[in-house]
C-alpha cells in the first residue's frame, strides 16, 4: 500500500521539546564526530538548523501534502484502505495524516531543503538532545545517499517504499541509541536488551497520545512501523557487517517489509512474487485511479485485526506478494477493488481463504456469504458484491461489484 505520511519528512515520534536552548545546537559539532566515529561516514557539510512550533509543523505540512499529493491520489489510497478494511468508512486520511504528524514530531528533517528542526513542546533537555541526535543521523546519510532521490526511486513499489522508509529510520534510530550509549562509557552499539526495550515501548505508548490512540491499528503501525523494525533490521545487518551496514542498506536497500521484518531473506536475496491481478469483466467500463504493490506487513495487519495477532503475524509469514488495482465506473463512479496475493503453498493459500472470510464479516455491517467452499467465497455486503477464488497459490480478489460474479 502506498503510505503517503511517510514521504514527507524524517523525523523522531513519540516525543516533544521544550523550548530548546542555545546550548543544545552548541553540542552538534561533538554529536557529529560521535556519529562519524560510529559510521566512518564524515559529515561534508554544515547542517543548518531552526526551531518551529507545533502551528508551523501543521503549516508545514500542509504545504508538503500539497506540493506532493494531489487530492485524488489521497481520495484513491482512502478508497483502498476502505475497500480492503483496513480504516472505517468514515475515517479521513488526508486530515489523519496531518494530526498525526503534527502531534507526534518531536523534530524533523527536511532532506529537500536539507535542514533540521527541533520542535517546541513540554519536554526535557535530555528528550531534546535524543531528537537532534537522530536528526543528525538523518543529514549524515543524505550527504551520503540523497534521501529524496532514495525515497522517490522506491516509489515504483509500494512496498518497497515503505522498507526504504525503514531503512531511513530505523538506521537514525539504531545510531541514536548506539551514540548514548558510547557517550556512557558502553560500547558504540545496541545491546539487545535496549533494543527490546525501545522497540517495545515505541510500540506501546499510543494511549499517551490522543490522535494516535484514535487511529485505526493500520494507521498507528505502519507510523511506527520504519522505527521499531527498521531499527530491529539496522541491527541485523550491523551484526552481519559492522561498519559496512551503513552504506549496504542504502546501495542494496531491502526490496520489501517482509525482508524488513525477517533480515534473513534480505541476505539471501528472497524477492517478493508479483502476481498478476484478476481480469476485471467489462473493463471498459472503468477506469483506473490507481494501483500497487501488497507487503507482508498489509496482510500481517490486516489479519491481526480480525483473526488476532498471535495468528495473523503466523499467516502473514507465508506471504509471498501481492498486488491490487483500484477502479471506478466511469457513469456512476461506484469503486471496485481487484488484488491478488501469493503465498508459499497451495496449503498456505487454502488458510488465508479460510481466514479471509472473518475479514470479509469483520469489515462490513452486514455480509453474506453464499455459495462458499475451501477454495472460494462469494456474496455481497453493503459495499457490493464480491468473489474470492485459489489459483494455485494465488488468492484472486474482485469486491465491491455492482452485480454478481460468477
Amino acid at each position: 500500500m502506498k503510505r503517503l505520511l511517510g514521504c514527507l519528512i524524517a523525523a523522531t515520534l513519540l516525543g516533544s521539546a521544550a523550548q530548546p536552548k542555545a546550548e543544545l545546537f552548541a553540542d552538534i559539532g561533538k554529536i557529529e564526530a560521535g556519529l562519524s566515529d560510529i559510521t566512518g561516514l564524515p559529515f561534508t557539510r554544515p547542517v543548518p538548523y531552526g526551531v518551529m512550533t507545533k502551528d508551523q509543523l501543521r503549516r508545514y505540512l500542509e504545504k508538503r501534502l500539497h506540493q506532493t499529493s494531489k487530492p485524488a491520489d489521497f481520495r484513491a489510497e482512502e478508497l483502498v484502505l476502505k475497500l480492503l478494511g483496513l480504516v472505517p468508512g468514515d475515517f479521513d486520511l488526508r486530515q489523519n495524516t496531518i494530526d498525526l504528524l503534527t502531534e507526534q514530531a518531536a523534530a524533523f528533517y527536511d532532506y529537500n531543503k536539507k535542514r533540521l528542526f527541533i520542535l517546541e513542546g513540554s519536554g526535557q533537555d535530555a528528550e531534546q538532545q535524543v531528537a537532534l541526535i537522530h536528526e543528525l543521523a538523518h543529514a549524515m546519510a543524505d550527504q551520503h545517499f540523497p534521501l529524496a532521490r532514495f525515497i522517490n526511486e522506491g516509489l515504483r513499489s509500494d512496498d518497497a517504499s515503505t522498507a526504504r522508509q525503514a531503512v531511513m529510520e530505523g538506521q537514525a534510530s539504531w545510531l541514536m541509541t548506539a551514540y548514548l550509549s558510547k557517550q556512557s562509557g558502553g560500547p558504540a552499539e545496541v545491546t539487545q536488551s535496549t533494543l527490546e526495550l525501545m522497540t517495545t515501548e515505541l510500540a506501546g505508548t499510543a494511549g499517551d497520545y490522543p490522535v494516535l490512540s484514535k487511529a485505526p491499528p493500520y494507521i498507528r503501525e505502519s507510523l511506527v512501523f520504519p522505527y521499531t523494525a527498521g531499527m530491529l533490521f539496522q541491527d541485523a545487518v550491523f551484526r552481519k557487517m559492522g561498519r559496512e551496514s551503513f552504506s549496504q542498506v542504502f546501495l542494496h536497500p531491502p526490496l520489501s517489509t517482509q525482508q524488513i521484518m525477517h533480515p534473513d531473506r534480505y541476505f539471501a536475496h528472497v524477492l517478493p512474487r508479483i502476481p498478476d491481478l484478476p481480469r476485471v469483466p467489462e473493463q471498459r467500463e472503468f477506469h483506473k485511479l490507481t494501483d500497487g504493490t501488497l507487503g507482508e506487513l498489509d496482510f500481517r495487519i490486516l489479519l491481526s485485526q480480525y483473526t488476532g495477532k498471535e495468528e495473523g503475524e503466523r499467516m502473514a509469514a507465508h506471504f509471498a506478494g501481492g498486488s491490487y488495482e483500484l477502479l471506478e465506473h466511469k457513469h456512476d463512479r461506484h469503486p471496485v477493488l481487484a488484488f491478488a496475493s501469493t503465498w508459499d503453498s497451495e496449503e498456505s493459500a487454502r488458510q488465508f481463504v479460510a481466514a479471509y472470510r472473518h475479514v470479509l464479516t469483520g469489515k462490513w455491517k452486514t455480509t453474506t456469504i453464499e455459495p462458499e467452499t475451501d477454495s472460494t467465497l462469494e456474496g455481497h455486503s453493503e459495499a457490493g458484491y464480491f468473489r474470492v477464488w485459489i489459483d494455485g497459490a494465488t488468492v484472486n480478489h474482485l469486491e465491491g461489484w455492482a452485480s454478481p460474479l460468477h
